[in-house]
C-alpha cells in the first residue's frame, strides 16, 4: 500500500496497526516513495567492556597541561 504523508499523518495509527499485522505501507511525496513503514526490530543489548584490558590510562591524566592553559586562558 502507497499512502502519500498528508494521509500517513492523518491515518498514522491505522498505518502502524496494519503494519503490525503483516501489511506493507510505503509512505511517498507526490507519489514518490520516500520510505517504508516497518515493524522495529530491536538490536540487541550492548555488550561491554570491549576494550578491557587493550589499553592502560596513564597515571597523570588529570594533570593540567600548560600549553592547553594558555590556549584558553593566554599567557599572562
Amino acid at each position: 500500500m502507497i499512502v502519500n504523508i498528508s494521509e500517513a499523518k492523518a491515518n498514522l495509527s491505522k498505518l502502524v496497526n496494519m503494519v503490525y499485522h503483516g501489511e506493507k505501507v510505503v509512505i511517498a511525496k507526490n507519489n514518490l516513495p520516500l520510505v517504508d513503514l516497518i515493524i522495529h526490530q530491536p538490536e540487541g543489548k550492548r555488550k561491554l567492556g570491549l576494550l578491557a584490558g587493550q589499553f592502560t590510562t596513564p597515571h597523570d591524566i588529570y594533570d593540567e597541561d600548560e600549553s592547553v592553559n594558555a590556549m584558553f586562558y593566554g599567557t599572562e
